[in-house]
């Protein structure tokens, strides 16, 4: 039988997702220790994740300032 508990879990880039707590955790994700039902998984997120863009990118755009703003 399926559980209907969720699991928030997070990848390198920062990004979020829900998953059911019965399956294995994909690679490339991890556990954010945070789990309950949909509802629950959703409102942690809605709190953490703040800004929706990747890693990444976050890094490059903050790099690209700084030179911006010592040329």
């Amino acid at each position: 039988m399926e559980s209907s508990e969720m699991k928030v879990l997070i990848n390198d880039e920062e990004q979020y997702s829900l998953w059911p707590g019965y399956l294995a955790i994909p690679a490339g994700w991890r556990d954010t220790g945070v789990g309950g039902t949909k509802e629950e998984c959703l409102v942690y997120v809605k709190e953490s994740w703040r800004d929706m863009r990747p890693r990444s990118l976050r890094v490059q755009m903050e790099e690209s300032a700084g030179k911006v703003a010592h040329a």
